[in-house]
């Protein structure tokens, strides 16, 4: 690991101030992530910025009667809460599919966001990859592809989104609240947080440099049944195969995000209006322009299984 220097933030603004100033400077919370890529010397930042003694780690009830989640709640306590268990099922059991008990322990919710999206190749410093080192190419492609994606890749990248959380993010319509370095406060919805690789992988959210997020924001829950399927190749500890995120109501009808296919969640709204003819219907425009490697195509029936094994639970 390289030298760094290291402050402690007070105020939210202050932070987002000193990340875009200080050339190479990184925010640090959890660190579940952004420590690994440090030690690897993949993550090479001259200092870090401690945001944990911000007041960011309560959640709240909205005056809309939805609930706002502060940047720094750790997971296992977000999955734990008796309001998120109740009306935003979905969320709580994403969450306790993602990575160990002492991860969720450590990781934040801003932190599980901006986790890197990354493959084996990304973590190979032998390797070309387009991420660490932009131009050199991706050795995934024409490489072990049984991982990447099959949806909105590019010849820069064929990487998937590893967040569970964020697929189910996705399906509840969450939006992302942000603090600027020069001190103002915006609202991102999910859907627009992240970015597909195209030819620049290595940008993966929409965030300016030093934007901070403080605090994800949920509108007013749902009706409907509420689960959270994914496949993986072993039964902790593993990013997903394929992860299906629903909400579906009595009728049928209701929401749909996929992790484990694409560079960020993958949700397409207007697949949604066939969720009562069945999950070959939904699959179908879901799924519309994949372009599997030979090694992955098989998460092309997979998402269908998947999915109508979802579909199946919801009406027991």
């Amino acid at each position: 690991m390289r030298s760094f220097t290291y402050e402690r933030a007070r105020l939210p603004g202050e932070a987002a101030s000193a990340a875009s100033r200080i050339e190479g400077a990184k925010f640090i919370a959890g660190g579940t992530n952004l420590l690994d890529l440090m030690k690897l010397e993949i993550e090479t930042p001259t200092h870090l910025i401690d945001v944990n003694g911000l007041a960011l780690d309560k959640i709240e009830t909205t005056p809309e009667g939805g609930l706002r989640i502060g940047a720094l709640v750790r997971n296992t306590d977000l999955a734990a809460d008796p309001r998120v268990r109740r009306d935003y099922g979905l969320l709580s059991r994403a969450l306790l599919a993602g990575a160990s008990g002492q991860l969720r322990n450590k990781a934040t919710t801003a932190g599980n966001l901006l986790q890197r999206t990354r493959c084996p190749y990304f973590y190979d410093t032998n390797q070309p990859c387009n991420k660490r080192r932009p131009g050199s190419g991706c050795a995934a492609i024409g490489g072990f592809s049984r991982q990447h994606a099959i949806l909105g890749a590019s010849q820069a990248c064929i990487a998937t989104h590893p967040s569970d959380m964020a697929v189910a993010l996705r399906a509840l319509d969450a939006t992302v609240e942000t603090v600027r370095p020069d001190g103002s406060v915006q609202s991102v919805p999910i859907a627009e947080l992240y970015r597909l690789p195209g030819d620049t992988p290595q940008i993966e959210t929409t965030l300016v440099p030093g934007e901070l997020i403080t605090a994800v924001k949920l509108p007013k829950p749902i009706g409907g049944t509420h689960i959270y399927h994914k496949v993986r190749d072993r039964a902790s500890y593993a990013f997903a195969l394929v992860s299906v995120g629903a909400i579906v109501a009595p009728d049928g009808t209701g929401r749909v995000a996929l992790g484990g296919v694409a560079h960020k969640p993958w949700r397409v709204e207007a697949a949604e209006a066939e969720m009562p003819r069945g999950a070959k219907a939904v699959t179908e425009q879901l799924l519309a322009g994949a372009k599997p490697t030979d090694e992955n195509a098989f998460k092309l029936p997979l998402v269908e299984r998947t999915l109508s094994a979802v579909f199946a639970q919801a009406r027991v």
